[in-house]
Parts: structure tokens; sequence; C-alpha cells
């Protein structure tokens, strides 16, 4: 313990974490979020987020306020908002887990006496404690790269650092779970005691992904795979402006004899989060959707490409190790080559997943 900080004598501390990029860098924040929440005496947790992100950071049970970030693009009225608002909240403490010389500045001027983040970047020089990681070697998953950095912070703190924080970090109640489950099931006229398998086809433009004709085939084979089970619902989500991809997928499957249908649009992020609760399996490229997937500790199967910056260790969801398959292109194929993934193959281990989950359920 170091901690010589006026943050360190104060019962509870109050924090300001920031993690102001996108949505499934927002849910791989969680395990540190739950993390500073299991410290004692328990801090006061804030979140600076966007906008497009804020309504599951209100979800977060780890999280008790949110601010609201405007962006690099904002103007000096609202950066001035801003400025005032983290002032007034008297912090003591700052946690950036993306360090921009933006943030590292907004907390200097705002007078936050305990200022940590990654050691990267020139933007290092407005924070008074640093943690070396070394992200771009992508050695580790994300979270835990987070983790480390909420530990350490706690550890400056002087506060007594709690067990690592286990999956699943959302604990949605099992009755929230069904009452979406209920809901769907009324929405789309569908058989509840079948397996619900949602698979999310679109990547946000953020990570090259499986086409639509591979999503369907994968659909397709891991049928076959089943081994007389009783057959799979299959649900394709949609972000905004992806829907064309989810129903080229489920036209694909439907044309094959399967049942597939559409889950139904939300009325915000939120709700469509909640609704992925009712899955039995996720399946997705390294998107958003996969990590609120993960952090509900539903079985997953991501799709990654072969880039050491988006490698599956990098960006592993953060549910079991026994509910997480990731696939890639071989090391020898382009980063693009997502046609290299051999889909009978990662069909029959994401079919061997499901059935565990059933049979696990089945004898509980």
């Amino acid at each position: 313990m170091t901690s010589t900080s006026a943050a360190a004598r104060r019962t509870p501390p109050r924090l300001l974490v920031v993690r102001n990029d996108k949505l499934g860098d927002f849910m791989l924040a969680w395990p540190a979020l739950a993390c500073l929440k299991a410290a004692e005496p328990q801090p006061h947790v804030s979140v600076l987020v966007p906008a497009y992100t804020a309504p599951m950071a209100r979800l977060c049970p780890w999280v008790d306020r949110v601010l609201i970030d405007p962006g690099e693009d904002a103007d000096r009225r609202e950066r001035r908002r801003l400025l005032a608002e983290v002032k007034g909240e008297r912090f003591d403490a700052l946690l950036t887990l993306f360090s921009t010389p933006r943030i590292g500045w907004l907390g200097w001027r705002a007078r936050i006496p305990l200022r940590f983040a990654p050691a990267t970047k020139w933007a290092q020089l407005f924070y008074n404690r640093r943690l070396v990681q070394r992200r771009s070697r992508s050695e580790k998953p994300e979270y835990r790269y987070n983790l480390a950095l909420a530990e350490a912070l706690l550890d400056e703190l002087g506060l007594a650092l709690p067990s690592p924080p286990t999956p699943p970090f959302w604990p949605l109640p099992d009755a929230e779970r069904k009452a979406e489950r209920r809901r769907i099931a009324e929405e789309l006229g569908i058989d509840s005691h079948r397996p619900w398998c949602f698979l999310h086809g679109g990547s946000g433009g953020s990570a090259v992904n499986l086409s639509p004709a591979q999503y369907a085939e994968l659909a397709c084979r891991i049928e076959s795979h089943l081994d007389g089970a009783s057959a799979p619902v299959w649900l394709l989500t949609a972000g905004p402006g992806e829907e064309g991809v989810a129903e080229a997928i489920r036209e694909s499957i439907v044309s094959a004899g399967h049942t597939a249908e559409r889950l139904p649009s939300r009325s915000g992020l939120d709700a469509f989060a909640r609704s992925l609760s009712a899955a039995d399996l996720f399946i997705a490229g390294s998107t958003g959707p996969l990590h609120i997937a993960g952090c509900l500790d539903l079985p997953t199967a991501g799709f990654y490409p072969a880039r050491r910056s988006a490698t599956p260790l990098r960006w592993q969801t953060c549910n079991a190790e026994k509910h997480r398959l990731a696939f890639s292109p071989p090391e020898q194929a382009g980063e693009q080559d997502m046609g290299s993934i051999d889909i009978d193959a990662a069909a029959a281990q994401i079919a061997a997943l499901l059935t565990s989950k059933l049979r696990r359920e089945a004898s509980t």
C-alpha cells in the first residue's frame, strides 16, 4: 500500500471511472466496476460515458451515478458544463480505462487529487498515478487489463482488495430473464420450451465479420450436429441499419427448413440488452451485443478477425470459460479472410456447447 492521498483518508471515497468509447469496450469494464464496488469500505462509483452507452451504464448494478461525455466534437458550452459537473461531484479519484489527452486534461482541471490511467501515450502526463500495461501486445483479455487498473487504484486508496469478481457481471435475476422469454414467445408465437439461439450478424462497423451466407450455413450445420436434440428456434438480432443483414440470414435459414424469426425491435439499447437474457446461446462477431451476452454469462460463440489488436484473447468475452467459444481464421490467413474459417468444425463445437447447457438445465 503506497497511498498518501487525502482520498485514502475519506470514507467512502468518490470515484469517477471513464470508458467513453464503444459499447463492447464499456461492457468489458463491468468486471472492473464490480471489483471497485466490492471494496471495503464500498466506494461511490460514477462513470463518464457517451450518450450511446449511458442506458447500459444505468442498468449496471456496480454504478451509482452516470455522467454524459459530450465527446471530442463538443462545443465550448458543453465542455464547460462537463467540467463544472465533474468539479461539483468532488471526486477523490479518477480512473481512466482508456486514456485520452482530453479526459486527462479534464481530470487535472477538475482538481481530482488522484488521477490513475494506463501508462500509454502522452496523455499520461495529466495523471499522477500510472500502471504500465502495454496493451498493444494483446497478451491478456481487455477486461483483465481493466481489472488490474481497478485493483491498483484500490491499493492506492488504501482500500481492502476484494476477492476477484466472478461471472455473471450482469447478475440479472432469473425472474427477469423468464419474463423476457415469455414476452418474446408471445410476440412471435414461438415455443419457449425449444432452445433459443440468438444470432447477431451485424458488426456495427467495428470488426470484420462472417458474411450472411456463412452465418446461415453455420446455423444449418449446428442443427445437423444436434443429434436428435430439440430443434432450436433461431432469433436474428440487429443493430441500427443492420436489419437487412438479419433478414437475409433469416430467409436463408427458413429456406433450409428451419425455424427462424427476427427479434422484434426495442425502444432503446437497454430494452434490447434485456431481451438478450432470454437466449440459450448467443452467436456474433466481436461486437457490443456479444459482450452484453458475456456479462450475462450466456453461452457465447464469437468470430474474430486474424488481427493482433482484435484477437480472441484480447477481446475475450467475460463469461465463464465453460460458456465461451471463439473462432478466427488461421494465422497464415489475412485478417479479412473470414472465409478460411472451418464452418462445420465451428458448428460442431457450438452444438456441443448448446447441448451441454441444455443438459445442465435438465438435471437441475
